[in-house]
């Protein structure tokens, strides 16, 4: 039997692996903020997705998400939104901190995407993203530098 104060093997590897998760204090949550972001006027984009971006204060990243009703129904902006949350999750010790990134999905990249079906295009669908995002996020460094 385990006793609380016991760890195990898998414990300490959790210990040690860096910090995935994604709470409310990573996110863009109201208005003021999005508009904050935009007001900037710091952007960058690709056939696939707009990036704003402006510093913060909290000394890490920031992301939110907008996604226009004529992408599609409420189904497929959802999907998009958690893709891209996850791409975000993961590459979020790849990006520079102390910024709110801003993502707007553009409406014809994804009709195109959506013509595939939704169980053929989700795979690619989330290497698109990560792919594009990570390289939007480079090219606003350089353009900051």
């Amino acid at each position: 039997m385990k006793r609380f104060s016991q760890t195990t093997q898998g414990d300490r590897e959790r210990a040690k692996s860096p910090d995935l998760s994604f709470p409310k204090s990573k996110r863009l949550l109201k208005n003021e903020q999005f508009r904050a972001v935009l007001a900037k006027n710091l952007c960058i984009s690709n056939g696939l997705l707009t990036l704003y971006m402006a510093a913060n204060e909290c000394g890490h990243p920031r992301l939110g998400i907008s996604i226009s009703k004529a992408v599609g129904r409420a189904v497929l902006r959802n999907r998009l939104k958690r893709l891209l949350r996850e791409v975000f999750r993961q590459n979020q010790h790849q990006i520079p901190a102390g910024f709110d990134y801003l993502v707007i999905i553009q409406r014809i990249a994804i009709k195109s995407n959506e013509s595939a079906g939704p169980k053929k295009a989700s795979l690619p669908i989330f290497e698109q993203l990560s792919v594009s995002f990570l390289d939007l996020v480079a090219r606003l460094k350089r353009k900051i530098s």
